[in-house]
């Protein structure tokens, strides 16, 4: 698969999970690819290994996306040492606080939002700078932005509640100079922050029409799609991908 030959992309979060999966699949269909990590050297740097068994070029950036700097930096870095941008794909996230409101830290809300609303805006504002005519936003969200089927996940809920808003106002902004911007909203995906074997695992397939986790792969099909020619008439859009959980 080459249809995305030649293109540069920046994935956050990149270093496990959806995020190494989508690292993964963008450089198979032929781009090169950074990522950002916060902790995870190790597995960061196997991705980029992989990527580059690929034949593309990989690079692995330490990056908390909480840090404005660091947002920002990651995304500049990206387009000089790749020579441009022209996918950015938001998937760094946390969850946090998870429970009644009230035993929530302050800590637990600003965490929460720096990294998934707050990080998302300052890496999507740096890299307008870069991106062109057919340039791509892609934000992994969640189902749960759409739907909250039970207690005890409202701060997360909230905060990829807000890309909604975020993605509809910055297609608007951005189409006119041909980028396209769009949310992948997962469901229930076996990944380290949501393992198919975890608690609650059971109440979640229990929601799902195919009473399956999905696996990372799933959403970075999706991506990939978004992310080439052949997706460059969505914009604005969510596309949940949850095995009907939200049907």
């Amino acid at each position: 698969m080459s249809r995305l030959e030649g293109k540069r992309a920046l994935v956050t979060g990149g270093s496990r999970g959806i995020g190494a999966a989508i690292a993964l699949r963008l450089a198979d269909e032929g781009a090169d690819v950074a990522l950002t990590y916060e902790k995870s050297r190790d597995r960061a740097e196997a991705v980029v290994a992989r990527i580059e068994a690929l034949g593309r070029k990989g690079l692995a950036i330490a990056a908390d996306s909480a840090d404005p700097v660091a947002a920002k930096s990651a995304v500049d870095r990206t387009a000089a040492e790749l020579g441009g941008l022209d996918i950015l794909v938001n998937s760094a996230g946390i969850v946090r606080g998870n429970g009644p409101i009230e035993t929530w830290t302050l800590e637990d809300i600003d965490r929460t939002l720096a990294v998934n609303v707050r990080g998302v805006i300052l890496a999507t504002q740096a890299a307008a700078a870069h991106l062109s005519k057919g340039g791509r936003v892609i934000t992994i969200g969640s189902n749960l932005a759409e739907r909250v089927p039970q207690p005890g996940i409202t701060l997360y809920a909230a905060s990829k509640s807000a890309l909604l808003s975020f993605t509809r106002g910055l297609a608007h902004d951005l189409g006119p100079r041909g980028i396209t911007v769009n949310l992948v909203h997962p469901g229930s995906t076996d990944t380290d922050m949501n393992p198919a074997t975890g608690e609650g695992a059971d109440f979640q397939r229990s929601r799902m029409p195919i009473p399956e986790y999905g696996k990372p792969e799933d959403i970075a099909g999706i991506v990939a799609w978004l992310a080439s020619e052949e997706g460059r008439f969505a914009n604005g859009a969510g596309f949940t991908v949850d095995g009907g959980a939200n049907a």
